[in-house]
């Protein structure tokens, strides 16, 4: 009897230390996934974040340690006179507030005619023109910028802003349409449809009841569209006059013939990254948001 009491008390220890041999070899595998994960994402990003670092360490060189051999990656002392330099030599205020005022508008533009486009598109399940939409999205710019530029010539309006935001919405009012097709589609059709019984036309159905809605898709479209029309080069090359230049092709006029000055292209390049990697930063929680909400959910 006494032997079966025994045996019987001995069963509930051998369950509870089976049952913290299971959850500790649960949280094990757990994190040697974790790590897993963390090493694969480390591996990806690694080149970007290495030329990154590289580039921050050639800006805060002189020519002298950027031209040393062996190279050196940590400059002793480190100078601001390779951007200082740019600002002052190469008039970087004004093509940082030409590619604002570019950026920000056809940003602007876009969302204003994407936005209903996309709703539209959405809501007549128009899959061919959301194709199109795709089409026009994929196609590389230098297939629009050769019309382009002929018509604004005859139009007499290069080496103005004008045309630089106008092209920019080749780039920028696809982005939006797509986004906002694929974050409408995902939207509960019932609300728009108690609006529309409640007498409310189409359009305050759109504007009252999907936008709201549709906000963190928005959101999406308006950041992806303005890094896109940011980094922009090959319009501003070619449409762009002297003074209306913006940041990526000023970081190109810093190259030389006669040299190619390191500290100061690099200084070039980080001014020209940094207002989209902050923004991304400040934006990181918006994205993932609005990505997870249907953002990019295909049409």
């Amino acid at each position: 009897m006494t032997a079966k009491l025994k045996q019987e008390a001995d069963v509930p220890t051998r369950s509870i230390t089976e049952t913290r041999a299971t959850f500790n070899a649960h949280m094990l595998r757990r994190r040697l996934r974790q790590l897993g994960l963390y090493a694969v994402v480390l591996l990806l990003i690694s080149p970007a974040v290495l030329v990154f670092l590289w580039m921050l360490s050639l800006s805060l060189k002189n020519e002298v340690d950027n031209m040393a051999f062996p190279p050196v990656f940590i400059p002793a002392p480190p100078t601001l006179r390779n951007f200082i330099d740019v600002f002052e030599k190469n008039d970087f205020l004004t093509y940082t507030i030409n590619s604002v005022i570019v950026s920000f508008g056809a940003t602007g533009l876009a969302l204003l005619v994407g936005v209903p486009a996309g709703y539209g598109i959405a809501k007549a399940r128009a899959r061919k023109a959301a194709t199109l939409i795709l089409i026009a999205r994929i196609t590389p710019g230098l297939s629009y910028l050769l019309p382009l530029f002929l018509m604004f010539q005859w139009l007499g309006l290069t080496g103005t802003l004008a045309p630089l935001v106008i092209t920019h919405l080749v780039i920028t009012v696809p982005i939006v349409v797509w986004v906002m097709i694929g974050f409408f589609e995902g939207l509960p059709g019932e609300l728009e449809e108690a609006a529309l019984v409640d007498g409310a036309t189409i359009w305050q159905a759109f504007r009252h009841v999907a936008m709201p809605l549709a906000r963190p898709g928005i959101t999406v479209a308006m950041i992806l569209s303005f890094i896109f029309s940011w980094n922009n080069f090959i319009f501003g090359v070619v449409l762009a006059g002297r003074t209306t230049r913006t940041l990526p092709v000023a970081v190109y006029n810093v190259l030389t013939f006669e040299q190619v000055s390191w500290g100061p292209l690099a200084a070039a390049a980080l001014v020209v990254t940094a207002p989209v990697l902050l923004l991304t930063l400040l934006m990181q929680k918006e994205i993932v948001a609005g990505l997870t909400a249907g953002g990019v959910k295909g049409g």
